[in-house]
């Protein structure tokens, strides 16, 4: 009789299988929806926590620029590229090779100033606003802005002062995503007195 009962109960059970994953599924696609998801969830911290989006624009650069800093000496140990000789050549490797390596995407560089010191990335699409709406009263949020902050970073480890900005962003109405970038000076390595 015990043994009927138990018969009933177990073909009540449900099954719970964990979904499957195909081996020709992207490992690299999964990742960039987490680190798109996290760092919207990021953003809204930060609006919740300043008052206007100009502190919020400050704090994604300022973060960004930590970023970078730090994230040079990776790019540098796993692309092989060696030392720039001019701006153009770091355009390209920003664009072909950073870009790429980190966000996945291949951005174009146009917009040349006549001089040679500023030019234009221009994002066909930005993996960071996948999934996202900037709400109205959020109008002033340059919402990619921890790009700027990396780029800056990382210039600056390698010599290179520079001023980032967004010139157009799909988020607000924008065809594309456009980071203007302009070479400031090289900045001189200071070396401790008797270390020349």
């Amino acid at each position: 009789m015990s043994r009927q009962s138990n018969r009933t109960t177990e073909s009540k059970k449900m099954l719970w299988y964990l979904p499957f994953i195909s081996p020709s599924a992207s490992m690299r696609h999964m990742n960039s929806e987490l680190f798109t998801l996290t760092y919207g969830a990021l953003v809204t911290q930060l609006c919740k926590d300043y008052e206007n989006d100009e502190e919020v624009n400050k704090q994604l650069d300022k973060m960004g620029y930590n970023i970078g800093v730090r994230l040079i000496e990776d790019f540098l140990a796993r692309s092989s590229v060696g030392r720039c000789h001019d701006f153009r050549e770091t355009a390209d490797v920003i664009a072909k090779v950073a870009f790429k390596m980190y966000l996945g995407i291949t951005p174009s560089v146009t917009n040349w100033s006549p001089a040679g010191d500023e030019f234009s990335l221009i994002l066909e699409s930005n993996p960071l606003v996948d999934f996202v709406e900037l709400p109205d009263n959020h109008s002033n949020l340059v919402y990619s802005n921890l790009l700027c902050g990396v780029l800056r970073g990382a210039l600056e480890m390698v010599q290179m002062a520079v001023d980032v900005r967004f010139a157009q962003d799909m988020l607000r109405g924008d065809n594309v995503t456009e980071i203007r970038m302009k070479f400031i000076k090289r900045i001189e390595e200071n070396l401790p007195a008797g270390d020349e």
